[in-house]
């Protein structure tokens, strides 16, 4: 796919991996759908990046673990844009906390938003990716492919994603294709510590942390080049789902 002209939605583009791969859709010269909803801020500054830089964007807020706004949330993007070819799930949440620690609050939450929202969002997209014989990508996780209890409702509802993902394909196939990227260690939480960044680092086999970069590459890949792709999880971890010990509790074997 060019994606020189097409219309991009990118959800939870106002921070992190969100906003990177919206700026590097815009950097290719898709026009863009920025959602966002408690990253206004972010959103609206990265609005102003890509229109100072020539491009074209627009912010659209939603609370994506209401359904009905997720599943709004695409046909708002056509009827401003009047198309929508690519859809990029990365909203997304991520709390510690294990089996006896989650509470439905934090269940609730982490489920709606990055499982739910997923399927209605596409489903209120694939009208007009069909028309555009489109693209998806969803954000999945190394935790939707192995379990870390120390993140119990977060791995869970990845593995759905993943799931979901094929799940998808099928039903949007031949027009559609959805696929997704399942990132390691590429932006760490921002509570973690220099020693705890170095241990990270030091128990990935490629022997470094990932960068926003690395998961960009693989989705620009998905969108740009496989054609052929379709119902497929891209792991981009540094080899650490290659890794001795099995089952972690997050995103190292030395943060139980």
């Amino acid at each position: 796919m060019e994606l020189r002209g097409r219309v991009a939605l990118v959800t939870g583009a106002g921070r992190r991996l969100g906003r990177a791969l919206a700026a590097a859709l815009a950097a290719r010269g898709a026009v863009l759908a920025i959602h966002h909803h408690r990253s206004a801020a972010g959103a609206a500054e990265l609005r102003e990046e890509i229109r100072r830089a020539g491009g074209e964007a627009e912010c659209f807020a939603a609370d994506l673990t209401d359904a009905r706004a997720a599943r709004a949330l695409p046909e708002r993007v056509v009827e401003r844009f009047g198309r929508l070819d690519v859809l990029v799930n990365s909203a997304a949440v991520m709390y510690r906390g294990r089996l006896e620690d989650t509470t439905v609050e934090r269940w609730d939450e982490t489920l709606n938003l990055n499982l739910r929202a997923v399927f209605f969002c596409t489903q209120g997209a694939a009208p007009a990716l069909r028309a555009a014989r489109g693209r998806v990508v969803n954000l999945a996780d190394l935790a939707g492919l192995e379990p870390w209890p120390g993140f119990a409702a977060h791995s869970v509802s990845k593995a759905g994603v993943i799931m979901l993902t094929q799940v998808l394909a099928l039903s949007l196939a031949p027009e559609v294709t959805v696929n997704a990227v399942a990132p390691g260690a590429v932006l760490v939480p921002e509570g973690y510590d220099a020693a705890t960044r170095e241990r990270l680092a030091a128990t990935t086999p490629l022997k470094r942390l990932g960068t926003p970069a690395d998961a960009v590459g693989a989705v620009l890949y998905l969108l740009e080049s496989g054609d052929f792709v379709t119902g497929t999880t891209l792991v981009v971890d540094g080899g650490r789902r290659l890794r001795v010990g099995g089952a972690v509790d997050g995103p190292s074997s030395d943060l139980r």
